[in-house]
């Protein structure tokens, strides 16, 4: 049992300048449970500034924080033998995953294995600092995107503020951690004439129904292929599941904003009302975008999963159309929805649409800036000053105002694949 109440061992040493030192026992836990015992020393101060007794009691004040102040109080911290890579493995993954969504773990888990595990794997947490933390940070942040590096630096606080908590370490090194500055981040986004071609181009109806709500809904793409048909309501989405790499989980949505109903656009409904008139399944469960499941799950129908579908279905379309294949995710499509809402509407109902449960997730990661909007608002406002004035200005012309192109696809006619025609109508990017 650890010996809690020692009083430590205090000591001179130096040449040419006396300090007190301590000696004191420390009890830990080894990887596999057991109590180990270490002898640790420490520097209390000079001995021009100490007296022996209050150096004695700033030993005691720090086997106290060590050891425990009482048996009852005694916690036993871990041994130098628990690494970086056993702790995230045996401790940290284990508590965190309940939280996480599939793909939320999976994408978790690489990002931890891939930008920290290959470099702190077999350290010990007791000597991680600050400093090894720091630089390797800094040399992510020299190849890596701001969005890489950032999970690098969210992931690693989270491990050690757990590690902190369940007393594996004394000290948490990444409460002084700064995100280095990073690559300029390019989010790119779909133009109106992409959008047009793409929808155009596309005859399924299946394919045309699934994409027109991915971008004129600006559905996630685990909303997207989990959507049941009992979602549908006329003129509204409503997400009751997500479904990722194929597997269906009923019930769980990214956040609680993600319940809001969708609105769908008038444009839009035809398209989705041709493609229910074909559906093989459109009872309330049933999925709106299935395929047909292999191996143990042959004969069932299964949600598709978003890479294989724009790869097999999409892309060779947008490749005819000189498309970039990086435009055509439903990641971009999401972003092209929130940045040409800007001339549609408020910020707050790009909110609305985009569902989330900050304003500033909006702001800044789904609108991207129009230079085009940006000088027409300095513009309206110069000219609004001028119109005001002009009677004080002599020989001003008056401004001329342009009225702006309306964002709008042309009509045309879809041939479902029974051979009837339904007409879409005008499709607004927005």
């Amino acid at each position: 049992m650890a010996m809690v109440y020692q009083k430590g061992t205090v000591y001179l040493a130096g040449t040419r300048e006396k300090k007190w030192y301590g000696k004191f026992r420390v009890y830990l836990h080894g990887r596999n449970g057991e109590e180990v015992e270490r002898t640790r020393k420490v520097v209390l101060g000079p001995k021009s500034v100490l007296r022996k007794w209050e150096a004695q009691e700033k030993l005691r004040a720090i086997v106290e924080e060590e050891n425990g102040k009482t048996a009852v109080g005694f916690v036993a911290k871990a041994d130098d033998s628990a690494t970086f890579g056993w702790f995230v493995k045996e401790k940290y993954l284990p508590m965190r995953q309940g939280q996480w969504r599939p793909a939320t773990k999976q994408k978790t888990e690489f990002e931890i294995e891939r930008y920290l595990g290959t470099r702190f794997k077999s350290l010990s947490l007791r000597n991680l600092g600050l400093f090894e933390l720091q630089v390797h940070l800094n040399k992510l942040a020299e190849s890596y995107s701001e969005s890489i590096v950032r999970h690098a630096f969210v992931n690693v606080r989270s491990i050690m503020r757990l590690a902190r908590k369940l007393k594996f370490i004394q000290e948490d090194a990444t409460e002084e951690l700064k995100m280095p500055h990073t690559k300029e981040v390019r989010r790119p986004t779909m133009t109106t004439e992409q959008i047009s071609k793409l929808i155009n181009a596309i005859e399924d109806i299946h394919d045309l129904c699934l994409m027109s709500i991915a971008l004129f809904c600006a559905t996630r793409t685990s909303e997207t292929f989990g959507f049941p048909w009992k979602s549908y309501t006329g003129d509204k989405l409503v997400p009751l599941n997500t479904a990722f790499e194929g597997e269906l989980y009923e019930g769980r949505l990214k956040t609680r904003e993600s319940r809001n109903a969708i609105p769908i656009p008038e444009n839009v409904i035809p398209i989705i009302e041709a493609w229910r008139k074909v559906a093989k399944d459109t009872s309330p469960d049933a999925l709106m975008f299935p395929t047909f499941g292999r191996g143990v799950r042959r004969g069932r129908a299964v949600p598709r999963q978003g890479k294989n579908f724009l790869r097999w279905r999409i892309y060779p379309i947008a490749d005819k159309l000189g498309i970039p294949r990086k435009l055509v995710t439903f990641q971009v499509m999401r972003r092209t929805l929130g940045t040409d809402i800007q001339g549609h509407g408020t910020m707050k109902d790009a909110q609305q649409i985009l569902r989330h449960a900050s304003i500033k997730t909006t702001a800044e990661i789904y609108m991207q800036e129009i230079p085009a909007s940006v000088r027409s608002a300095i513009n309206s406002r110069t000219r609004t000053i001028l119109t005001d004035g002009e009677e004080g200005l002599p020989g001003l012309r008056k401004p001329v105002f342009h009225q702006r192109r309306p964002n709008i696809l042309k009509s045309r006619n879809t041939t479902v694949p029974n051979g009837s025609k339904f007409d879409t109508g005008e499709f607004a990017s927005a």
